[in-house]
């Protein structure tokens, strides 16, 4: 197959062009601004400068600095030194790392942090998703003889459409769903190569594409992804003759690629299993949890209700679940080739299209899945469906011209008459709409109506276009320059959109080093630090100074601990849920006698605080820290241990006034697998080393003694003493415990994938 260089060049260098403030300027595809223009102690790095914070540009985008980033560089860490990074000692306490998925510890192109710094390396990884989505899509239409420009439009869409773009700093979701068009073009070179020795050829790349996707980091998209894929190959393989030969090799790459992927798959689904995501989901009645019926306006003018950037977004929730622009003429495109070409090729992707799309919608098919409280699915945000749409809407975007500049009658009157009506509809709604919604303010409408110009515009442009093909329609050249001046405006409006929503920032405010860090760098110890406020030091930015701390932020969080830190914040033994979170848990009260179990040594506010257990001891600026007078030892010997039936009585036993977490332990009866003895001799114990995957602990007593380790409890972990290995028993409900024998005594924690 000639891909033709020219395509791809010209592609590669629009890539190239979109990215330029990374290479023009020394900026990181990441929204680091947010780091310090809303947090503390970083604002207060900045205050004398910006003493409002420094200005960021996309609010919406935070995740990536307060997730994928950091997990990411504590994996790459973890793997540099030739060890796979099992656990993530810095948030929740202690929680798995590579089984949370989002980590992608095995993702092929990982590579890139071994041979760049971790910053250049990040902004190649995004750099390379609308790249290689773009490359991907146009070999698979060009396999389809469809025509280059088309191709190359069809490519365009997918690599910069709204969800793309919207998704694009993340880099995981995007690398998930750019194996896509390679999976289906080695479906079909499977499918239609029985004979042809390249055969294992593609089913290599099958294989490496279906693997790759998985390990890129995001299970809800892969699931999408691989329907399709499934889909797609059994109508391929019903078309060309059903062999049996090519189902057998079919089955055989998917069990490939299962056994491949069960280094990611087995961990993820124990931490599924043993997690809070089917206790504490919010309610999918709430509005924003489908794509509300008119966000499909954002279709033809993705701005129409703000753009969290320009800070006057009016519309519901959250502005990048819901847009899935395509650009004016790729959509006129995609509706002119489901409306004129009835090939089986656009019957399948129409089909793919709309589908997804009344999923995604609060039609009644797509509330079944949370009524019925499937698995998996009814904990999964259907707005992300949106991918699949805008893959189908490129494709089909391809097919249009490809059509237009093939077909001798061109029937494009009718999909420009549909949108026309369409923007026409919200020009009226703009010039009248407050007559009939008198709940929509005259800002709002204001935006609307500055938010439509362009779209406007650029569907007049696109009019003058097709009437001039119409008039030229026998000169084909002029047609081509005609679909040329189409992908350039194309062209135009993604970049406008990609400019517009994608932060490009300086380096120097990733992850900057300020005073209150270094001071707990250098006395936090093997303590762990929280904070009063959410605008202090958000979950998950301990971990990229190796600090530990008692919050967190994932989707995948371990029930027992969550229903502790819900008891602590409620002041009383209530463990029901809801929790009052929701995939972040960022504990505040520091009263709560839990907070001094869980080795809490600093607690940083922004104002001051009244505890006779608090002493100030650091400020920089407006953050201060609190020393914590009464926090318990990470690791400690217990006088006694108290047995209960239950976990509720475990919680109740702790709550008591006159238990003391400092010498006595409480054990859950159904969990111990042996007798115990119930005298023990309260010894020393001191952490000689802690890492990641392992603590070591130095103990000394007269007797038998139970040591606590206050680390989550997690079934891959096990312990050594002496080297000869031993039981760890679940204590103060969400923590390891373990009997050690009277004497001198090396106790090794452990992390085992096995």
């Amino acid at each position: 197959m000639k891909l033709g260089i020219l395509p791809i060049a010209l592609f590669v260098f629009i890539v190239l062009f979109f990215f330029k403030p990374f290479f023009l300027e020394n900026k990181l595809p990441i929204p680091s601004d947010t780091i310090v223009g809303l947090y503390h102690p970083f604002r207060d790095l900045f205050s004398k400068d910006y003493p409002n914070g420094i200005p960021f540009k996309n609010s919406l985008i935070t995740d990536p600095v307060r997730q994928q980033y950091p997990w990411r560089e504590l994996a790459i860490t973890a793997l540099k030194k030739f060890e796979l990074p099992l656990w993530n000692p810095y948030n929740f306490s202690g929680v798995p790392l590579l089984a949370n998925f989002q980590s992608a510890v095995f993702y092929p192109f990982n590579l890139l942090f071994f041979i760049l710094p971790i910053n250049i390396g990040w902004s190649v990884l995004i750099m390379l998703q609308p790249l290689l989505a773009g490359i991907f899509l146009y070999s698979y239409l060009r396999n389809l003889s469809m025509h280059r420009l088309a191709s190359f439009l069809g490519s365009l869409v997918f690599a910069f459409c709204g969800f793309s773009v919207a998704w694009m700093e993340w880099g995981t979701i995007l690398h998930v769903g750019l194996w896509l068009p390679l999976m289906l073009l080695s479906i079909d070179k499977i499918v239609s190569s029985i004979k042809d020795k390249k055969i294992i050829l593609w089913g290599f790349v099958f294989v490496f594409s279906l693997v790759s996707s998985f390990f890129a980091g995001h299970l809800q998209i892969f699931f999408y992804l691989y329907i399709v894929s499934i889909t797609y190959f059994f109508a391929r393989w019903i078309q060309l003759g059903r062999s049996k030969l090519i189902l057998f090799l079919y089955l055989i790459l998917n069990s490939l690629f299962i056994i491949l992927t069960s280094i990611q798959w087995i961990p993820t689904l124990q931490f599924i299993l043993l997690s809070a995501r089917e206790v504490d989901q919010a309610a999918w009645i709430k509005d924003g949890w489908f794509v509300p019926w008119q966000h499909l306006i954002q279709f033809v003018a993705p701005d129409f209700f703000g753009n969290p950037t320009t800070l006057n977004y009016w519309g519901v929730w959250n502005y990048g679940e819901f847009v899935g622009y395509v650009g004016i003429a790729p959509i006129i495109m995609a509706i002119f080739a489901m409306f004129f070409r009835h090939d089986k090729k656009t019957i399948f992707f129409g089909t793919i299209f709309f589908v997804p799309l009344i999923f995604a919608l609060p039609t009644f098919l797509a509330k079944l899945p949370y009524i019925l409280q499937i698995p998996f699915i009814s904990t999964s945000q259907p707005t992300r469906l949106l991918f699949i749409v805008d893959f189908s809407l490129a494709i089909l975007a391809a097919f249009g011209l490809d059509y237009f500049i093939r077909a001798k009658k061109r029937g494009i009157i009718y999909p420009l008459i549909f949108i026309g009506f369409i923007l026409i509809s919200l020009w009226v709604f703009i010039f009248y709409g407050k007559d009939f919604f008198p709940l929509v303010s005259e800002e709002n409408i204001l935006v609307s109506k500055r938010n439509l110009m362009l779209p406007t515009l650029l569907f007049g442009g696109f009019v003058l276009l097709t009437v001039t093909s119409y008039f030229l329609k026998k000169q084909k050249q002029i047609i081509i320059i005609i679909c040329f001046i189409i992908v350039g405006l194309t062209v135009f409006d993604l970049l406008r959109f990609f400019d517009k929503f994608t932060p490009f920032t300086d380096q120097k405010y990733l992850f900057p080093q300020t005073k209150i860090i270094s001071f707990l760098q250098k006395n936090l110890g093997f303590y762990r630090f929280m904070t009063t406020d959410s605008r202090i030091f958000p979950p998950n930015f301990s971990l990229m100074y190796k600090l530990q701390s008692v919050d967190g932020y994932d989707p995948l969080y371990l029930n027992p601990y969550a229903e502790l830190i819900a008891a602590s914040e409620r002041g009383e033994p209530n463990i029901s849920s809801p929790f009052g979170f929701n995939r972040i848990i960022t504990p505040h009260n520091y009263d709560s006698k839990i907070i001094d179990l869980l080795g809490v040594k600093y607690i940083l506010s922004l104002t001051d605080l009244d505890s006779p257990k608090l002493k100030k001891v650091f400020q920089e600026g407006q953050t201060r820290i609190y020393e914590n007078n009464n926090v318990l030892p990470r690791v400690f010997f217990v006088e006694n241990i108290e047995f209960v039936d239950d976990k509720y009585d475990v919680i109740e036993k702790i709550f008591e006034d006159n238990f003391n977490l400092g010498k006595s332990s409480i054990v859950q009866k159904s969990l111990i697998s042996r007798d115990t003895s119930p005298r023990w001799s309260k010894g020393e114990a001191q952490i000689i080393e802690y890492s990641d995957n392992k603590v070591s602990i130095k103990t000394e007593n007269e007797k038998d003694g139970f040591l606590v380790l206050t680390d989550s409890f997690y079934p891959t972990w096990r312990v050594n003493i002496d080297g000869i290995k031993t039981e760890i028993l679940q204590t103060y409900y969400n923590f390891r415990g373990v009997v050690v024998p009277k004497g001198k005594h090396a106790v090794m924690f452990y992390n085992s994938l096995l």
